[in-house]
């Protein structure tokens, strides 16, 4: 059998991502708040009940002064890596004592060197135009005014349009799992003159559309390749991998699922400081394993090479605590709403057009999560929330949540697209994918230069830096609002 990341087998021997998931967040919940752990366990349907245990994960994390959401991430990614298993010949095992035997094949490296100019400066595009110096700031500040992105996010952008040096990352190798992404920052770090490692899987389709970025870029770009004209003896130090030949056959990637030790033996072999970027997107069950996958990457890495940074995009339909201002200005909104907004109220006898915030709190609660996405994708994210806060009391992380923005998997969704194009009438902006990952990829510079010290309550770092639409700062409760933008969006889907 091909070696795999799997689920837990019950005692029928089938294998759930729902009972998965369940399992691990009442984990996560158990000491915290004991209750709402056995709630989590009674679910009986977990594929629709998940959204008040996710927001019970926030909830309990506000408990007392905050740290318990420290608690509850380190218990949820325990319970992930206990439960987890990593499929062979020979028997299951955990993912870290996958991670400590010694990979059949280590992988060798292909390189793509670019041949364009770096660009010295800080640009995003953005409907049409290549926004930069006075340009951007005053965009950043009508972002800012709108409630499309926190104060935190615009100063952040503007200190590193301010401070153009930082965008070289010579001194640092980005490794970008999910190379291929539309959210990534690949294509900026190159076009910045990076070096990028990137880790995708080995499709050929894949590997040309990183590869022709990379080759018009400044940069220059690693990739991992089974070997298929036999084995390297040493680890390749980055200094020296440009010089390597491509082997005669093959595609580079590497599954992640699969190929995790010989993955994490190349990482090992570069010498300069890494940032592990977490980018990786799957379907349904396939990305909790993969997030738990990387999730064991990552913690042995940093075991060997305790300066590594992480980084991560958090998604912005999830629950998350935010700041009093936020829930002022949604409070405002929701009272200035007009009276066909009260009727349709209503009419619906309550459920459409409720507040996003009932309640003058604060930190208040933002719950955008979206039913259409699923418990699966909700849990791959947490996963990623909690290393990123576990990380942060030791270590450097990028942690930033990214606007709504018209991805390929976002748009493939029917529903999901005609929400998007109706999201503009309730103060939420959805961002093209060039916009989105050239924001996020200025958020991680300056993450990665400035670094913060954690905070003690943990929901304040989340915050930090966010740019999540409007969602955040909407009238009316996420899904409450999403059927009606979907109603008014779907004709312009259709016709597109």
């Amino acid at each position: 059998m091909t070696p795999s990341t799997d689920f837990p087998a019950d005692e029928s021997g089938r294998r759930s991502s729902n009972s998965f998931g369940r399992s691990v967040v009442a984990d996560a919940l158990r000491s915290a708040d004991p209750a709402a752990a056995a709630a989590a366990e009674r679910e009986s349907d977990w594929r629709r009940g998940y959204l008040r245990h996710f927001r019970a994960l926030v909830e309990a994390g506000l408990a007392g002064d905050g740290t318990e959401a420290y608690e509850i991430a380190e218990a949820g990614l325990a319970s992930v890596q206990a439960r987890m298993r990593f499929r062979r010949d020979d028997g299951e095992f955990t993912l870290a004592q996958a991670l400590m035997a010694a990979p059949d094949r280590p992988l060798e490296t292909v390189s793509v060197v670019g041949t364009g100019v770096a660009v010295k400066e800080l640009t995003v595009p953005y409907r049409g135009s290549l926004l930069s110096g006075d340009a951007l700031k005053r965009q950043l500040d009508v972002w800012v005014s709108a409630g499309v992105i926190e104060q935190s996010a615009a100063r952040a952008v503007a200190e590193v349009a301010a401070n153009p040096d930082w965008l070289d990352l010579s001194d640092q190798r980005l490794v970008a799992f999910g190379a291929g992404s539309e959210m990534g920052p690949l294509a900026s770090v190159l076009t910045w003159g990076g070096t990028v490692l990137a880790v995708d899987l080995p499709r050929q389709d894949l590997w040309e559309r990183t590869a022709a970025v990379a080759s018009k870029s400044a940069g220059r770009l690693l990739a991992p390749l089974s070997a298929t004209t036999g084995p390297v003896d040493e680890p390749v130090d980055a200094a020296d991998a440009a010089a390597i030949p491509q082997p005669v056959a093959g595609v580079p990637g590497a599954d992640l699922l699969s190929d995790l030790g010989a993955v994490a033996q190349w990482l090992l072999g570069f010498g300069e400081r890494l940032i592990l970027g977490n980018y990786v997107y799957a379907p349904g069950g396939t990305y909790p394993r993969l997030a738990a996958a990387l999730d064991a990457l990552a913690v042995h890495v940093r075991q060997q090479r305790p300066d590594t940074a992480l980084a991560f995009l958090a998604t912005p339909t999830d629950v998350y605590a935010v700041p009093g201002e936020a829930v002022t200005q949604g409070r405002e909104r929701y009272a200035a709403r007009s009276g066909r907004a009260r009727a349709g109220a209503v009419v619906s006898g309550g459920r459409l057009l409720r507040p996003n915030y009932p309640y003058d709190a604060v930190p208040g609660i933002s719950d955008s999560l979206v039913p259409q996405q699923g418990p699966n994708y909700a849990l791959a994210k947490r996963i990623h929330r909690w290393r990123a806060t576990v990380a942060r009391r030791d270590g450097t992380v990028s942690f930033s949540v990214a606007p709504p923005t018209r991805t390929r998997s976002v748009v493939s969704n029917r529903l999901l697209a005609a929400a998007y194009a109706g999201a503009h009438l309730f103060d939420v902006e959805i961002f093209e994918p060039a916009t989105a990952s050239r924001l996020m990829a200025a958020l991680m510079v300056h993450q990665i230069r400035r670094p913060r010290p954690a905070d003690p309550a943990a929901w304040k770092d989340e915050a930090n830096g966010a740019a999540h639409g409007g969602l955040w700062r909407a009238a009316y409760h996420p899904r409450t609002a999403l059927p009606l933008a979907a109603v008014w969006g779907l004709p312009r889907v259709a016709r597109s």
